[in-house]
């Protein structure tokens, strides 16, 4: 079902809901079909139901709750409040799992909230490569546990594209018309720029749906991300603002769905790579994940990113490769935190990454948010004609489809020198790269991996973590 039938699917299914219907006991908020609720540490979610009873004060509220085999034995019909001044309130505590359909009554007024899970919740944020600009061509199917907080505030099964920036509730996503002013589209205007779309796939669903499949466990997403923005136009100085600041509509976004979330996935630097604004990447993107963790009153709230890939240009080439220099070092710097590479991934454009290769860097971000390890460069030593590259968080062994690529020693200066000849995996360590040069590296001979905006890299490991881009790394002797 495309995006245009589900919302047309949507409003009748509104229309025939019997607790958006006026009447005498009604549910007003709390839940709503589609909805996911984080579970809390005992694997649990309290769902708490709000309503009106005109002309029923007295009577007892019940609340019960079933899934697809009928009405739980532990959860079926209980008391939960008493109508008072035409309002009730009834609460009920869900195990991690779903679809749920939960009940309230009073008499024989029966109201229903269906489709419910109960699971993890995960907030998309960043620019243009995790909005997903990838073709939209065998894209990832949607799974039944796997539902998104839509960018107009809605709950719905998560395909994609996850993002429809056009149609969003927060105005700071809106695209400007002919008179340069923010416009939300709406109706007709929504459904033509809907149907013509070629391109938004990204990472989020295919993350969401290998959760699923390695835990069980049901997933909750919550697409934030807008394509060119860099780390000032996220920048948390902005909360007060709202609906018309990134960071604030995404503060928003999570207290409506709850107010606390498993974790934040976050891909962006690419705006970033440039002589003003590269030197100081690292400490405002400390900053904003200091930020996150504060306002949401999560000290420790998972923060899993991307290193910025490729881009086929030759502008600010340096700066590209601080920027992500900058994101590995923040890896050791941010407590609870991970790094996925991009760099050895296809694109589909000049900078976006590919739909099938989107598929690869959600299983790499699901690696790191269910406790995997991330390759991470520990040092180059010279010994005899070699130089041995050692790396940790290695899974199984080290591998690449082909010649090994992605290796350069450069002098002191930075000029690249045309030493390496060879590389080879030791086949005694499976950690280490050993790369074979030809004569002798002048004093202050550096090692790049991935150096410029469009290099060839293919070093994984046997669960597919790809060696990050790292360098200047002084060559120990």
């Amino acid at each position: 079902m495309n995006r245009i039938h589900c919302a047309i699917a949507t409003a009748l299914f509104s229309l025939s809901t019997p607790f958006l219907l006026a009447g005498r006991f009604e549910i007003v908020s709390g839940a709503t079909a589609n909805q996911v609720f984080q579970r809390e540490a005992g694997g649990h979610a309290t769902v708490t139901l709000e309503g009106t009873a005109a002309g029923m004060d007295g009577r007892t509220v019940e609340i019960r709750a079933a899934g697809n085999n009928g009405v739980l034995p532990s959860l079926d019909w209980r008391a939960a409040g008493r109508i008072q001044g035409a309002k009730w309130t009834a609460s009920i505590a869900l195990p991690t799992g779903g679809p749920y359909r939960v009940e309230v009554r009073a008499g024989d007024e029966v109201r229903t909230v269906t489709n419910l899970l109960v699971g993890d919740l995960w907030v998309l944020a960043g620019q243009s490569n995790m909005e997903g600009v990838g073709d939209l061509v065998n894209v990832e199917l949607p799974n039944g546990l796997v539902h998104s907080l839509d960018q107009a505030d809605h709950w719905v099964l998560a395909e994609e594209p996850l993002h429809l920036l056009a149609g969003a509730a927060d105005r700071v996503h809106w695209r400007r018309n002919a008179q340069g002013m923010p416009e939300r589209l709406e109706g007709e205007k929504l459904a033509a720029y809907i149907s013509a779309r070629k391109k938004g796939a990204g990472l989020g669903l295919p993350f969401a749906v290998e959760m699923v499949r390695r835990t069980g466990v049901p997933v909750g997403l919550l697409p934030c991300a807008h394509g060119g923005t860099s780390m000032d136009q996220w920048s948390p100085s902005l909360r007060d603002q709202g609906g018309d600041s990134l960071y604030g509509a995404t503060i928003r976004r999570v207290k409506l769905a709850g107010g606390k979330v498993t974790g934040i996935l976050w891909y962006q630097g690419e705006s970033d790579a440039s002589p003003k604004a590269a030197p100081r990447f690292q400490a405002k993107f400390e900053n904003l994940v200091a930020a996150f963790r504060a306002d949401l009153g999560q000290a420790e709230l998972p923060f899993y990113y991307v290193q910025i890939g490729r881009h086929v240009s030759k502008t600010n080439v340096g700066e590209w490769n601080q920027v992500q220099e900058m994101q590995r070092l923040a890896a050791r710097a941010i407590p609870h935190s991970g790094m996925a590479p991009a760099v050895d991934l296809s694109l589909d454009d000049g900078i976006h990454v590919g739909t099938q290769d989107h598929k690869r860097l959600g299983r790499r971000l699901a690696n790191l948010a269910l406790g995997g390890h991330a390759i991470s460069p520990v040092s180059a030593r010279m010994e005899g004609g070699v130089v041995r590259v050692v790396f940790s968080g290695v899974n199984g062994r080290l591998q690449s489809r082909g010649r090994i690529s992605g290796f350069t020693i450069h002098d002191s200066s930075g000029s690249e020198l045309p030493a390496i000849f060879r590389a080879d995996f030791d086949a005694a360590a499976p950690d280490t790269v050993v790369l074979h040069v030809s004569g002798k590296l002048p004093d202050g001979a550096v090692l790049w991996y991935g150096a410029g905006k469009d290099p060839y890299c293919n070093v994984t490991d046997q669960k597919d973590m790809a060696a990050p881009v790292f360098g200047p790394m002084p060559i120990e002797r």
